[in-house]
């Protein structure tokens, strides 16, 4: 909801009729479509013929908090979910996670010898690290070779940096195992296309991060013991053993 108001500030203040967010990586969640108070009151009048986009409908149930229809159940769902999950870990743990991932990948990226598309640490993201590559390369030919050969989806750069860098992002349901593997796949795709970095480099230097910033953990106690503790189980680990 603040995410569709703030959509629909930010549209009115461009004069924008409609906008449409992609999926959502931070709720885990869908795209969304907005529609402007102006675009809105333009639909009475509007003599375009139209089937599967029209919003009549929508509109009309809207100011009742029903759906004309079936909703898309399962999107519901897993929207609840995971903002319980959310809630669960908490915000502020949430977000030194992601700055903690995030500094792991920073930290590949000095030991291939390579630089951020940030100039400058004020502008580093901790969603996502646009990656340079070497003068005389392509980074569409690292996100190639990755995607055809590992499996890996790296992201591109756009516009004026396209072709110039590659992206690894670190937001979501995300932790240390799940990026080292993006990390290394990442340093597999350069090698293949000829970029030089010491192999292993990248995810050596992300796991000496991670290791040297990860929380204490309890001692486990011997097997049998009466004292010893059940890990704790969460909505995150029960929903990734399929529990």
């Amino acid at each position: 909801m603040i995410a569709n108001e703030l959509h629909i500030k930010r549209a009115n203040s461009l004069h924008v009729a409609f906008v449409v967010t992609e999926r959502q990586l931070a709720r885990m969640k869908v795209g969304d479509l907005d529609m402007s108070p102006k675009a809105a009151a333009l639909y009475d009048s509007a003599k375009l013929p139209r089937v599967f986009f029209d919003l009549g409908d929508m509109i009309k149930a809207n100011s009742t908090g029903y759906f004309p229809y079936t909703p898309s159940l399962p999107l519901l769902y897993g929207l609840r979910e995971s903002l319980a999950v959310l809630a669960e870990e908490g915000l502020e743990n949430v977000f030194a996670r992601h700055h903690r991932l995030a500094e792991g990948t920073r930290a590949a990226v000095k030991a291939w010898g390579l630089s951020l598309c940030a100039k400058a640490p004020k502008w580093y993201s901790d969603t996502v690290s646009a990656i340079l590559v070497p003068a005389g390369f392509n980074g569409a030919d690292v996100i190639d070779v990755a995607y055809r050969r590992y499996s890996l989806a790296l992201g591109a750069g756009l516009n004026k940096v396209a072709g110039k860098l590659f992206r690894i992002g670190h937001l979501g349901d995300l932790n240390e195992l799940m990026l080292i593997s993006g990390i290394a796949g990442a340093e597999m795709a350069m090698r293949d296309v000829g970029i030089q970095v010491t192999p292993g480099s990248g995810p050596a230097a992300a796991e000496e991060y991670w290791r040297s910033t990860a929380a204490p953990i309890a001692t486990k106690q011997a097997a049998g013991s009466p004292d010893a503790a059940k890990p704790a189980e969460t909505r995150a680990t029960r929903a990734r053993v399929g529990a």
